[in-house]
């Protein structure tokens, strides 16, 4: 692993192409090197997850919409899309539009939290977009994902995005892109195009996650796979894109990030290094911001010491900087503390959530939502009796590099009306690799089989675990396998618009 210094350099003496980000991160994606066992049966896990959460959101309202949008975009041996017959395509764009929408709906897949934030499984659904439509292979598709995760992660080990109120896809466009071009084995040029092409046009505020959330929370990844999906087809077409997109004078760094003065060192794996960083993320037990994963579990073990809620004071929730200002009452969001909230909203709310897990001892991606649970009369009191408070040392472990001192949990003090307390931690969440019950291939299966129940035909869901964990085996032409389809009449219809 290389580290590189990313700067900004002004007009008059310009930056040689050999030596700019974007160049190296095409080079990374252009580097054939194999993929470790390990790190492909972690892409299989992560496939598994992502079609788990997809099926269970396929009825919900953003899903649908995003359905409606991208048939559309009929196009005969096009990309699949959750929840139809693989027979029925669509345009590759606009299947990883609807299908990343299904996949983030739900705030409940992978994730991986450093400098930035981000879940890049959302790499998955453009890369086998492409892959269906270009009949590639498994292999091809492993290759694709494998880049993909590396790029985002290492971009999001070192720059930060929500510093300077940005969203965290204008690090996943381009990875997206980088993984497309390494899933269709193009040249460094053009990766190189097409990754400054999709940092371009992805920097967006975090106003999308910020004050009343709304459903573009889901839409937000799957609209950057559309536009890496846009850039890498205009970049093969011979086409180039502003640059340099990281360096230059008038670029992302200069006015939307540090500024000129601002220095990043951008980790990246170098010539015939395995691509690696996937076995870095971490996926999601419970449907929830991952920054709660933790908190979740300390809830549900500190709920059996505890006889009367109505007895509780205060709780405190000492924890990092990342998890006061984003989902605690460090963001100074009233909404976070609205029984009215949306659930995009309440998702991002660790005073909702621990308040929930510690009353009920359960965790449950519909049901903990509902608006009637929500606006129980006995958990808003409880819930706005919750406040947290930055801890720097929860905050120094929150951004350690060595992952046994690594954590995203924290210190709740519950303080009880007869002066009493009650104390516990929790690092990491349980399913957490470090955690006290790692998922492993049988837990990602049993979360698709649970979240599917009912949805879809054993027999698909059978199908489905058969095809995906034969990815490194399956020819080209065979990625609409990876397909998980509903009964003929299951799906509901959107609202009809421009499309």
């Amino acid at each position: 692993m290389k580290l590189h210094e990313v700067r900004v350099h002004p007009s008059k003496s310009l930056l040689k192409r050999d030596d700019q980000l974007a160049w190296k991160i095409a080079g990374v994606a252009a580097d054939k090197v194999a993929v470790d066992k390990d790190v492909t049966a972690m892409i299989i896990n992560r496939i598994i997850d992502n079609a788990a959460v997809a099926v269970a959101s396929v009825n919900r309202g953003p899903v649908v919409s995003a359905r409606a949008m991208a048939l559309g975009h009929a196009k005969r041996g096009g990309a699949t899309v959750f929840g139809l017959p693989a027979r029925k395509t669509v345009s590759p764009e606009w299947a990883a539009w609807a299908n990343g929408t299904a996949v983030r709906e739900l705030d409940y897949h992978d994730t991986f939290l450093a400098a930035d934030y981000s879940h890049p499984g959302d790499n998955i659904p453009p890369i086998l977009a492409v892959g269906q439509v270009m009949e590639r292979s498994g292999r091809d598709l492993i290759r694709g994902i494998a880049t993909g995760y590396e790029i985002q992660i290492n971009l999001v080990r070192a720059i930060c995005l929500h510093e300077w109120k940005k969203d965290h896809i204008a690090h996943l466009a381009p990875a997206q892109a980088a993984g497309i071009g390494a899933l269709l084995g193009l040249k460094q040029e053009t990766i190189f195009q097409a990754v400054q092409q999709a940092v371009h046009v992805s920097f967006t505020t975090r106003q999308s996650r910020k004050g009343e959330i709304s459903s573009w929370k889901a839409f937000a990844p799957a609209h950057a796979g559309k536009l890496a999906i846009e850039a890498v087809d205009r970049a093969m077409r011979g086409e180039g894109a502003p640059s340099p997109i990281y360096e230059g004078e008038d670029s992302v760094i200069a006015w939307m990030l540090g500024g000129k003065d601002a220095v990043y060192h951008v980790p990246l794996p170098g010539k015939g290094e395995a691509k690696r960083a996937i076995m870095d993320s971490y996926t999601k037990e419970h449907s929830a911001e991952y920054q709660s994963q933790a908190l979740i579990d300390l809830a549900f073990r500190m709920r059996e010491q505890i006889e009367n809620f109505d007895a509780i004071e205060k709780i405190t929730i000492h924890t990092s900087h990342h998890t006061h200002y984003v989902i605690g009452t460090g963001a100074n969001d009233p909404q976070k503390m609205d029984p009215k909230a949306s659930r995009e909203t309440l998702d991002h709310s660790i005073m909702y959530i621990f308040a929930v897990a510690l009353q009920d001892g359960t965790w449950h991606h519909v049901d903990s939502y509902a608006p009637k649970r929500a606006r129980r009369a006995d958990t808003v009191a409880l819930w706005h009796k919750i406040e947290t408070a930055e801890d720097p040392e929860w905050t120094r472990r929150y951004h350690a590099t060595d992952p046994a001192e690594k954590a995203f949990g924290g210190r709740v003090e519950i303080r009880f009306k007869d002066g009493s307390t009650l104390v516990d931690e929790l690092a990491v969440a349980n399913a957490h690799s470090l955690g006290a019950h790692p998922f492993e291939r049988a837990d990602y299966i049993r979360k698709f089989e649970t979240l599917t129940d009912g949805i879809i035909s054993p027999r698909e869901a059978a199908r489905f675990l058969e095809a995906v964990q034969e990815l490194p085996r399956l020819p080209a032409g065979e990625l609409d396998r990876l397909n998980v389809a509903l009964p003929a009449g299951a799906l509901l219809e959107g609202k009809p618009g421009i499309f």
